[in-house]
């Protein structure tokens, strides 16, 4: 009798012991568990050259509905320019009725090329939306300090750069009521828990915060700069 072609050696060319089965199954697990391993180091790569790549898409998102809600908002300077002497009252105004992690205004820092919405707060949620004002500081209008946070890493890493601002850099605040510019001063370390740099000073100041180093909490860099524009109406 011939031997079919289907039959090598005695038994189906096509049937698998269950041991070459085992072997085939571990060769796929391992080439599955080599496609995750590299695509961790990318998504390292990527965070350590410019930001982490999946909570920025989530922040980006939420950008966009924040700066919806500003368009939206209705401007101060609608009908009669707004004298700077309301200033104050319009920014109160506008403190009493945002909450938290609702937008408060856009800040832009040329010379790193930071654009964003900012927050009312700075608590973990809030932060994954953008920048946060610390809502014991004060807002731009009213004399004191202004106080704003931002991840450098991760949810679009909007003060990743700060450490490059140097004394006389601009940073602006453009508010509902109008926008402020703001001249850096100086740029130190500080403990996580020295919360003296946010309090009231003589003048009126911007402070940001951020954590320092790169990829650690141990420390934060404190970049303070002095209001050098007002609106004299808006």
């Amino acid at each position: 009798m011939a031997w079919s072609p289907a039959y090598i050696g005695g038994k189906p060319s096509g049937s698998r012991t269950p041991r070459e089965a085992i072997r085939r199954l571990r060769r796929a697990a391992g080439f599955g568990l080599l496609a995750v391993g590299l695509l961790l180091v990318a998504e390292a790569a990527v965070t350590v050259v410019w930001q982490e790549p999946f909570t920025a898409l989530w922040t980006r998102g939420e950008q966009k509905q924040l700066a919806a809600q500003l368009d939206r908002m209705t401007p101060a300077s609608a009908g009669p320019p707004l004298l700077a002497s309301r200033l104050p009252e319009q920014a109160r105004s506008l403190d009493r009725h945002t909450r938290e992690g609702d937008p408060l205004g856009r800040i832009a820092i040329p010379k790193i090329g930071a654009r964003f919405v900012f927050v009312q707060g700075t608590n973990t949620g809030d932060l994954e939306k953008g920048p946060g004002h610390y809502a014991d500081t004060v807002l731009p209008g009213l004399h004191g300090t202004v106080g704003i946070a931002g991840h450098r890493t991760t949810y679009l890493a909007p003060f990743r750069n700060i450490n490059q601002l140097k004394r006389g850099d601009l940073v602006q605040l453009r508010m509902p009521y109008g926008k402020f510019t703001y001249a850096v001063h100086d740029t130190k370390i500080v403990s996580p828990g020295d919360v003296s740099v946010l309090r009231h000073q003589s003048g009126d100041w911007l402070v940001l915060t951020a954590c320092h180093p790169l990829y650690s909490a141990a420390k934060r860099i404190v970049v303070s700069a002095r209001l050098s524009r007002a609106p004299r109406h808006v």
